[in-house]
């Protein structure tokens, strides 16, 4: 029996060992570990991976759009749309703002929040909407941005999961609105720890955030507005900028094994997320919805399978919002019990991913 581990991170280290080492023995070498050229370099870089003209370097995903928020007036008595079906972070940053969450429900196929959704909860308190390219899938972020100009509302999109992501040809970042990345290390742009970033065109919104991020101060002991501390570490920058420049390779390999399961599960009675024909996901997570879950991610398991559930609990469902007056979100409640995730990895062998679909093929009694 081969054992699939729902996730691998040391083989990406493997592959990249020399150039990894050396970026990182090269960083503490200078003897400079807050800020410094690593950071500089991979900032520029990344921005102009994304098409953008700033990129602020931060702590993590969640500091990201929170920042972001703040750099753009969010605050108590506004309101902020944003997706029911997503990992809480989303929600998160909104509450530390102290704006209130406005959540719309998602097109249960893609699972994406929709243009018409979006379109149909803007009110005279809205400051921001916070569209996700959830598991890596694009949503419709240029009919949500025709909407959001139409209105004069910012966007800034969670991209933390879509790292080289495109629609219609063109990679997620590159709208022309704020997106918002997380470095964590599972993703398919991970550091070796924690880290995040914000994307932007927007000269006043990049100098307010990395403001905002750097204790609200441009000048030292000067600080001229409430901050926080959230900086991307050299280290990780070094790192990151090694894997950056194989994220494209990295992503090709993921796209041939989503490719290689959708043929073989097309006959199986789950549901895969849907992928328009203008998208390209970053095949970030490899997500269906069965009426069975627990039951199907058990036989698995007892076949050397490993699973996990992307997300097990809807946010509107969770403890921090659970006893609030915001409305229920039944389509996120319905999603939260039957997603849950296959194996997908640029490091999986032909062999782990034979043994996945074998093992579907076998479950589900299709050809």
């Amino acid at each position: 029996m081969i054992n699939v581990p729902f996730l691998e991170l040391l083989p990406a280290y493997l592959e990249l060992k020399e150039e990894i080492d050396d970026a990182v023995s090269r960083s503490f070498a200078t003897g400079w570990y807050i800020g410094g050229k690593d950071v500089e370099l991979f900032e520029r870089n990344y921005a102009e991976y994304c098409s953008a003209k700033h990129c602020i370097g931060v702590g993590n995903g969640l500091d990201a759009l929170a920042i972001a928020l703040t750099a753009f007036g969010v605050g108590p008595g506004d309101e902020v749309i944003v997706p029911s079906h997503t990992f809480i972070a989303t929600w998160l940053a909104v509450s530390m703002t102290g704006a209130s969450i406005v959540p719309v429900e998602p097109d249960e196929g893609t699972m994406n929040v929709t243009p018409h959704g979006i379109a149909s909860a803007i009110t005279a308190k809205t400051k921001a909407i916070v569209p996700v390219h959830l598991y890596g899938l694009p949503c419709d972020i240029t009919a949500i941005k025709d909407i959001a100009d139409a209105h004069e509302i910012p966007v800034i999109e969670d991209a933390a999961q879509a790292h080289g992501a495109t629609l219609e040809g063109n990679r997620v970042g590159s709208f022309g609105t704020t997106c918002c990345w997380s470095f964590y290390p599972g993703k398919n742009l991970g550091a070796f720890g924690d880290g995040g970033a914000i994307t932007t065109d927007d000269d006043a919104i990049a100098e307010k955030a990395r403001m905002i991020a750097n204790y609200g101060s441009r000048k030292k002991y000067v600080h001229e507005v409430i901050g926080v501390n959230s900086r991307l570490d050299p280290v990780q920058a070094a790192i990151l900028n090694v894997r950056l420049a194989v994220l494209d390779k990295w992503n090709e390999r993921r796209q041939s094994i989503a490719d290689r399961y959708r043929l073989a599960f097309r006959n199986a009675e789950f549901e895969m997320q849907s992928i328009p024909t203008e998208c390209r996901s970053s095949n970030h997570l490899f997500v269906i919805r069965h009426n069975d879950r627990q039951g199907w991610a058990n036989d698995l398991a007892a076949v050397g399978i490993g699973t996990q559930i992307h997300y097990p609990i809807a946010c509107r469902d969770q403890g921090g919002y659970i006893d609030s007056n915001l409305p229920l979100t039944p389509i996120a409640s319905k999603l939260a019990a039957e997603v849950i995730s296959l194996p997908i990895g640029p490091h999986m062998s032909p062999e782990q991913v034979d043994a996945v679909v074998h093992s579907v093929v076998a479950l589900e009694n299709v050809d």
